[in-house]
């Protein structure tokens, strides 16, 4: 429930979610975008916008479409029902994600400052990640990431060619890596510098809490979750649609 207007929540800036959804998805396979995949049914882009609307932090979302299906998505989320507290807003993507998250931020309200930057392709969140990012925002850190502890070793490599060896030349020390997954949480002020002075070549950032780093700004991580996966081959689906089918047998979630 939104806060009232002379309670004290009111006072703190809003938090706004930003969900880029523009690209094509291409690993997994022909058809249509990855984040309109159907996941149980329902389209892996209906399932990000109603984990980032369970949030009670959460009062708008920005869904980023791709460039020409702004209209289509927009039906797509109508025909879809989608949490009444939080008001769901559709505006037309770019050509990169760094440029379709640039026009996310430029169509949030001027009261918005706190920022979620979500992938539709981690439709499974849970709410207490979300809560867990816009708190630790709302608490004073300018850049927070959710994370977990990597379970394999990682090794550094130099790329060859490809389906020839690649020499290893270096093993991370495990405990001081991360995996990184989504939302990531940001000042507005902070996201907005990083997106008007850090450009990236080729496909453009991936990784917005990377641009904040490359500011010199500080960026801090809270603990991720298993079930915040990104969708991104055939197999990850199947492990979802499993994930899906327990959460509805044993709290009735939809």
């Amino acid at each position: 429930m939104n806060a009232q207007p002379n309670s004290p929540a009111s006072h703190l800036p809003r938090t706004a979610a930003v969900i880029p959804a523009a690209g094509r998805g291409v690993r997994l396979g022909p058809g249509a975008p990855k984040a309109l995949r159907a996941l149980a049914g329902t389209p892996m882009l209906v399932h990000a916008v109603r984990a980032m609307a369970r949030s009670r932090a959460v009062s708008l979302v920005v869904v980023v479409a791709p460039p020409d299906g702004a209209a289509e998505v927009r039906t797509l989320l109508d025909d879809h029902a989608l949490p009444e507290t939080t008001d769901v807003v559709v505006v037309p993507g770019g050509e990169t994600r760094q440029e379709s998250v640039g026009l996310g931020l430029a169509a949030l309200p001027d009261d918005v400052g706190v920022v979620l930057v979500h992938d539709a392709a981690r439709p499974l969140v849970p709410v207490d990640t979300v809560d867990a990012v816009a708190a630790a925002v709302r608490s004073g850190a300018p850049a927070v990431v959710p994370a977990l502890p990597l379970a394999d070793t990682v090794k550094q490599v130099e790329p060859a060619a490809a389906g020839e060896p690649e020499p290893v030349v270096g093993t991370p020390e495990r405990a001081r890596l991360r995996a990184v997954q989504t939302p990531q949480g940001f000042d507005r002020a902070v996201l907005v510098e990083a997106h008007e002075k850090i450009h990236c070549e080729g496909d453009g950032a991936t990784d917005d809490a990377g641009m904040v780093e490359r500011l010199g700004v500080p960026v801090v991580v809270v603990p991720g979750h298993e079930e915040a996966f990104k969708v991104t081959r055939p197999l990850d689906l199947v492990l979802a649609e499993a994930v899906l089918a327990r959460r509805r047998a044993t709290d009735g979630f939809t």
